[in-house]
């Protein structure tokens, strides 16, 4: 087969004076029959593009199977006087959610495929998956009495969902009356309201809704209304049971409001007044508020507020950063505020005890096992009134591990190591190495072997980067990198700017008009890993996704010679063109992160300098497999659709060696095929790809 080649249309975008081309924007509209035909069509050729690569590529799903234990389940988390639990089985896609009655304290032991006494099955995702091409769970909340589960499935992948409540002890179906909704459900006290979110056309989460459970959704009542399109809704249950917490976000700004969940006739009330600048979180404790905001510091802070109404200069500071920590959240317990950070470039959990009903940050102390690239996040604690901290604790080469510490004695228990049959840490090794970018700044890199592999100028690589939003790529295990790892390839993650690895500043140096760094800083680790003889000259790959995906494009555009192939996931490659229209998902909320191109010439220069589509040069590129779906809202197919097609047009290379490929799910959306077989396919075939290309087979 040869490359489908999409005809050239007409259209022609003109801002601000300049007057641009675009030949392929006729690809946007997915109901068009000669777009899904095209698209049919770039998945056909990748198929057979890729034909002779499906011996390495079910090598490549085997090796994932046989390191993940199908039959398994999660360790049990207390909710009042039940522990609930996921399962997974052998040939299942999708997890079952079950329950067992709490027999004082200690918790149930754990035998995968072994039912637990009184164990009862509440949600069964693959009976709800069955025929479905797409399955994707959106809430699963039980009542505050446990006698009520409200859960949410989307089947497209468009990320809308639909709701239903069940009767947990008969499994009658109390209400199905919600469709096509945001993900998140939270019921009040009594368990006799649901409230939810509702999304507009452009996808934005913009209303808060309260739901009689049993009525129809024609009586529901509208608690609150976002009309600013630059900020959206997202709300949840404190963990106390006792407000819903409804925060509208922006990029720059916040605002939250609390509903009692115990009055089903109650109102929001606001926290503090949104204004420009101003960034802060709510966390209800027993008689005040915990708030983690950024008044007074870049790095924001941990401070007390009255539950209530209050302005920021009432918030009695309790915990500041240190220099280079930035506080992100915070948990309530009654014995302590367990407070999420960044310090050293490395997520990190504080605990300040609760002494007399006073915050003691002089008694403050972290939790951390030492290791040089140890992630320690809070993990799933219901209770507040729990003893013990439930955190995970996860590295390049420790399985994600499931651990408790004693508020009072500092003891550390290890629940569980997730298991991964055949994997021998020992014969791996992990380290943080430093790259100097172009301007003189230091950038992090996450780097992980196989232990005899040594820089010498010999190895396959692969980089992997994301770099916005202020989103933290934070070391963690994945099984599926074995598979390069055990094939010699040297993997890293660059922690470039845009992201929030190394705090604040971090995230405000990779923005708006400093966007162009995370680039840059993403070529400058790749040539260092050669340079340092890392990964040798012409094999080494890299890797993003959405906005990762925007990096890849910029990079490649930037230094193509330093990369032999790109693997692009839903990447947002016509950055331009999309933050160009408002009417389409998103878009403007995102001006405060990339910029208003439409209203300002200068923002619309520097994108147009860097947005991917538009900057194709005509040179040597690498190989380049672009993955997407048909039902994204977040990053629409037509981004990579277009992108492929110019590329092909464009680029001097021999696609013969280096071949262009797109692949598209038809029923998916943001985050892919859903199954987790699925999922570890379209793995192996990335994986296939890559290794091939690196001549690492």
């Amino acid at each position: 087969m040869t490359a489908p080649i999409p005809a050239h249309g007409d259209h022609v975008r003109i801002h601000h004076g300049d007057e641009v081309a675009d030949p392929f924007e006729w690809l946007r509209d997915k109901e068009d029959p000669a777009v899904i035909a095209h698209l049919e069509a770039e998945n056909a050729y990748t198929d057979e593009r890729l034909a002779h690569l499906k011996p390495l590529q079910e090598a490549i799903f085997d090796e994932i199977k046989t390191r993940t234990l199908e039959t398994d389940l999660s360790v049990p988390v207390r909710s009042g006087d039940w522990w609930y639990l996921r399962r997974t089985a052998e040939g299942q896609q999708y997890p079952t959610f079950s329950r067992v009655p709490a027999d004082g304290d200690d918790m149930p032991d754990l035998v995968p495929g072994d039912i637990l006494p009184g164990e009862e099955l509440i949600l069964d995702c693959p009976a709800l998956a069955e025929g479905q091409e797409f399955f994707s769970l959106g809430a699963f909340t039980v009542s505050e009495d446990h006698t009520r589960l409200a859960y949410s499935v989307d089947l497209s992948g468009d990320e809308r969902f639909d709701a239903t409540v069940v009767d947990i002890a008969t499994g009658d179906v109390l209400d199905d009356a919600l469709r096509g909704i945001g993900a998140g459900l939270v019921f009040s006290a009594d368990g006799t309201r649901l409230h939810y979110t509702r999304v507009n056309d452009a996808w934005r989460s913009f209303q808060s809704w309260r739901h009689a459970v049993g009525a129809s959704a024609e009586t529901d009542e509208l608690l609150l209304q976002e009309d600013d399109e630059k900020f959206a809704i997202y709300q949840g249950r404190a963990r106390t049971g006792t407000h819903l917490v409804i925060g509208t976000y922006s990029t720059t700004s916040t605002e939250f409001q609390l509903v009692d969940l115990a009055d089903t006739a109650s109102r929001p009330v606001v926290v503090a007044a949104r204004r420009p600048g101003l960034e802060y979180a709510v966390e209800v404790a027993d008689d005040h508020l915990l708030v983690v905001h950024n008044a007074n510091h870049v790095g924001f802070e941990l401070a007390r507020a009255p539950l209530g109404t209050s302005e920021p200069d009432e918030w009695a500071t309790i915990l500041a950063p240190a220099e280079g920590e930035r506080i992100e959240s915070v948990d309530y317990f009654d014995a302590a505020a367990v407070v999420s950070l960044r310090s050293g470039g490395l997520a990190t959990v504080r605990v300040v005890p609760r002494v007399d009903g006073a915050w003691d940050v002089e008694a403050a102390w972290d939790v951390t096992s030492g290791g040089e690239l140890d992630t320690v996040e809070v993990g799933d604690n219901r209770m507040t009134d729990a003893p013990r901290l439930r955190y995970e604790l996860t590295s390049l080469l420790i399985p994600t591990t499931t651990c408790e510490v004693d508020f009072a004695t500092r003891e550390v228990t290890v629940l569980r190591e997730t298991p991964v049959p055949g994997y021998d840490r020992a014969a791996y090794t992990e380290r943080r190495i430093w790259v100097e970018a172009d301007d003189g700044v230091s950038i992090p890199v996450s780097l992980v072997a196989r232990a005899d592999v040594v820089p010498d100028g010999t190895n396959p690589g692969h980089l992997y980067g994301y770099g916005s939003y202020e989103v933290c790529v934070d070391p963690g295990f994945v099984v599926s990198r074995l598979s390069l790892l055990d094939r010699g390839v040297v993997c890293a993650i660059a922690h470039v700017r845009g992201g929030g690895e190394m705090g604040r500043h971090w995230y405000e140096q990779g923005k708006l008009l400093a966007k162009r760094n995370t680039f840059t800083d993403f070529v400058a680790v790749a040539r260092a890993l050669v340079d340092a003889g890392w990964v040798a000259p012409g094999r080494l790959a890299a890797e993003g996704g959405s906005a990762g995906g925007l990096l890849m494009g910029a990079a490649v555009n930037l230094a193509p010679d330093a990369f032999r192939a790109i693997v692009a996931v839903v990447p947002f490659v016509d950055a331009l063109t999309t933050i160009l229209d408002p009417s389409l998902p998103l878009t403007v909320g995102e001006w405060e992160e990339w910029g208003d191109p439409l209203h300002d010439a200068d923002v619309y220069a520097y994108m147009k300098g860097y947005t991917p589509y538009e900057n194709i040069k005509a040179a040597e590129y690498p190989a380049i497999l672009a993955v997407t779906s048909l039902n994204d809202i977040r990053v629409f197919y037509v981004e990579p659709a277009k992108w492929v097609a110019r590329l092909r047009e464009t680029v001097t290379s021999d696609q013969g060696e280096r071949p262009i490929l797109l692949r598209c799910e038809m029923v998916a959306g943001h985050g892919g095929r859903s199954g987790r077989y699925d999922k570890w396919r379209e793995r192996a075939e990335e994986l296939a790809f890559v290794l091939e290309q690196l001549d690492a087979q």
